[in-house]
């Protein structure tokens, strides 16, 4: 399992990734799920993905292959966001297709969910969610987030803070803490963690970082998150009740 969040604000498009794939006593695998696609001044893209790993992979196979086939339909010549999502969707439907019957058959579970998110030339910056089907849904100003993989630990704080109004910084910092809420609830998800922040109209990438475990500001922001949740409980009114 892993954890993908994306978020489409007014000032751009920040978008983060887990790299945790199998956990347990004596196993913990580590790849990368955050890919970019960048020509810049011309178009910026990331995908995100969550589900199992040999299908997204293929996927990832499929899309990188092609970039170089101008002949073929690709995230570099695709003319907008939907027709991006569209890519990455038939590439889903393809491997499905190929493989979808041998997961069946020796009873394995066929998942692959993505996220992408960019802009291509003028157009606003776009988001979208993909199904394993390869159908999908778009952002909007009511739903100004996708969550992708473990998503229920990290749902709180989204849901309190996320809107389209906040800064990239800010949207940045509630992409790590709900992390740290779902690294902290679940095994499956863990560091290191790839954040990328994108500011509508540069069409060049603005921020993208990897945050190991002992990194110092991954540290700082988790523990300042933790010791702020103990004094805003120690400062809840009394309930007025005799226990």
């Amino acid at each position: 399992m892993t954890y993908c969040i994306g978020m489409l604000l007014n000032d751009g498009l920040v978008m983060a990734s887990d790299s945790r794939t199998n956990a347990g006593v004596d196993r913990v695998s580590t790849f990368r799920k955050m890919f970019q696609f960048e020509r810049p001044g011309e178009r910026v893209l990331c995908l995100v993905t969550a589900g199992n790993l040999s299908v997204t992979q293929a996927v990832m196979s499929l899309l990188s292959e092609r970039l170089a086939d101008d002949e073929a339909e690709n995230l570099y010549n695709a003319p907008n966001l939907f027709e991006a999502a569209r890519v990455v969707g038939d590439a889903l439907r393809e491997v499905y297709e190929r493989d979808g019957a041998h997961f069946e058959k020796h009873g394995v579970s066929y998942t692959a969910e993505a996220i992408i998110g960019g802009q291509i030339g003028q157009e606003k910056p776009r988001l979208f969610r993909l199904y394993s089907a390869g159908n999908f849904i778009e952002a909007t100003d009511e739903t100004p987030y996708f969550q992708i993989g473990e998503t229920k630990y990290g749902k709180p704080i989204l849901d309190r803070i996320v809107s389209p109004e906040i800064s990239l910084s800010e949207a940045g910092r509630c992409a790590l803490i709900s992390f740290d809420s779902t690294i902290r609830a679940n095994i499956s998800v863990g560091p290191p963690i790839d954040l990328l922040c994108y500011r509508g109209g540069s069409l060049a990438l603005s921020f993208l970082e990897r945050f190991e475990e002992d990194d110092p500001y991954w540290t700082k922001i988790r523990t300042t998150w933790a010791e702020g949740l103990k004094r805003a409980f120690a400062d809840l009114p009394e309930p007025g009740w005799e226990i």
